[in-house]
């Protein structure tokens, strides 16, 4: 076989193949055995009809129709691997140029590739992140709130306020005709948390056990999604959270210290700890921002095009793809549908930029990722989509997204890597050591996040931890950005 590279432009080349005869034969045989299975000939057993009786009962043009279909994809591959200097990086367009019976097949193949990048000196790199710093504030706001973890509920005789708990009854209508999604009885709510309806704040407060109120509020979902509903909501009770005594019985009660003094200090000391993973955070993302900043990038069009129709495909989905109710809600946000898509192409830019950046990055720091690494992201993402980690794994296998899980580990490896060499500075231009928490050149990088540290309400000397992925792909159908709207959260495949 014999093949060359026209580079087209920085992000495409031509890759031109010409296959002599003799090298198909194993694909003649391949495709003579799956002929022969499929046609029925007097006088032969299904799947033992001879050559020359397929190719005079059908014709030769069939026979080399399959040779070609299961012959090229294989030419292909192996014309890239033997190019050497070109990495596809989206699907190719083919075209069969010339069949010459007996003599030659020859096709060209039109492809995106990774262009080639010049990084930047990884110790020039410069990034600033915010001071460590816990205020008495910061610790008492973590204690009130264990505190609120062990508080009880009273029943009280007033009005209800901000922060109390309400049993309310809900019903809703819309031009007098009942929605019965929004109807429900007995429901528990803490006044002023947001999230259950638009306007339900506003209406309970002032409200006692027994007392009602109508409103209007738009709906985000069901039969009369982003219709204005008249919403009735009548309180049957009224609670008020009593917080125990901040001192050593609850100290006891809370953890495993002995004293109030003692359960503080570890208050104290986790949000440090949350501190310095923020650092990090910051670390990470400035450096990533500085390296994808200070690099030249040709984007691939049709790589840039496919994340733009991934990123709206998922916005329309958690609409059922109702164009018109996609438009309505982009009207109640005060966008229009270009601004969307403007947008939308920004952001595939950026991102397919960052990706080019990153894994040029780990081809020049030589990242590898091993199986360890490899099975701990599946089994965190796993974790994300409340999935068991084997039916998560034959999920990805059947979507063709292992392969992307496996660049996600490798990339977010090499922007460790990348914040390990940069200068980094607090605001108070002091240097900060991250190696603790990044870890050793050698150790598989945890990079936390922060939120994932903060002091938790059920037990406040528990450590959580867990891998964050900077450059996630593995995408899922869901709602659209600031949409209520929930969708498929199965991966999906690409």
């Amino acid at each position: 076989m014999k093949s060359t590279v026209e580079r087209l432009s920085p992000t495409r080349v031509r890759i031109n193949v010409e296959v002599p005869f003799d090298e198909l034969k194993p694909d003649f045989d391949r495709a003579y055995k799956k002929i022969a299975q499929q046609v029925r000939v007097p006088g032969f057993r299904p799947g033992k009809v001879p050559a020359r009786i397929i190719e005079a009962r059908l014709g030769r043009g069939v026979v080399l129709e399959e040779v070609v279909n299961g012959a090229v994809p294989a030419k292909y591959t192996e014309a890239v691997s033997a190019a050497g200097e070109v990495t596809p990086i989206g699907r190719p367009d083919i075209e069969v140029t010339e069949i010459a019976d007996g003599d030659k097949l020859a096709f060209t193949a039109e492809v995106d590739v990774r262009p080639e990048i010049t990084l930047p000196e990884l110790d020039s790199v410069a990034v600033s992140v915010d001071d460590v710093e816990v205020t008495d504030t910061d610790v008492d706001e973590q204690l009130e709130n264990l505190r609120a973890r062990f508080g009880t509920l009273t029943g009280v005789e007033r009005a209800a306020g901000k922060d109390d708990f309400v049993l309310i009854d809900l019903s809703a209508s819309v031009d007098g005709k009942p929605v019965e999604e929004a109807t429900t009885t007995g429901f528990s709510y803490q006044v002023g948390q947001g999230g259950l309806i638009d306007g339900i704040d506003e209406a309970i407060e002032g409200l006692s056990a027994g007392e009602s109120a109508t409103f209007t509020s738009r709906l985000v979902a069901g039969e009369f999604a982003d219709q204005d509903a008249e919403v009735t909501v009548t309180v049957t009770a009224v609670k008020e959270r009593q917080l125990p005594e901040a001192d050593d019985e609850f100290a006891q009660l809370a953890s495993e210290f002995d004293t109030l003094e003692e359960l503080t200090a570890d208050l104290r000391e986790r949000l440090g700890r949350v501190r310095r993973m923020e650092q990090v955070t910051q670390a990470r993302d400035k450096v990533l921002d500085a390296l994808v900043e200070a690099t030249d990038v040709p984007l691939p069009e049709s790589v840039v095009a496919a994340e733009v129709e991934s990123r709206v495909h998922d916005a329309v989905h958690g609409f059922d793809h109702d164009e018109e109710r996609f438009a309505q809600f982009l009207e109640s946000q005060g966008r229009t549908r270009e601004e969307f898509d403007t947008e939308a192409k920004e952001e595939s830019e950026k991102s397919v930029r960052t990706r080019l950046v990153l894994d040029a990055l780990a081809d020049a720091e030589e990242v590898s990722v091993n199986d360890q690494e490899l099975t701990e992201r599946i089994v965190f993402q796993a974790q994300q989509y409340q999935m068991p980690p084997e039916e998560f794994v034959q999920r990805i296998q059947e979507a063709g997204q292992l392969g992307a899980i496996y660049a996600d580990v490798r990339r977010s490896k090499a922007l460790i890597q990348a914040v390990r060499a940069a200068t980094v500075t607090d605001a108070s231009g002091r240097p900060v050591d991250l190696s603790e928490l990044l870890g050793d050149d050698d150790e598989t990088p945890q990079v936390v996040d922060a939120a994932d540290e903060t002091p938790s309400d059920e037990n406040p000397s528990e450590e959580n931890a867990a891998d964050e992925n900077a450059t996630s792909e593995t995408p899922a159908d869901g709602a659209a950005p600031g949409s209520e709207a929930t969708g498929d959260k199965t991966p999906a495949g690409s």
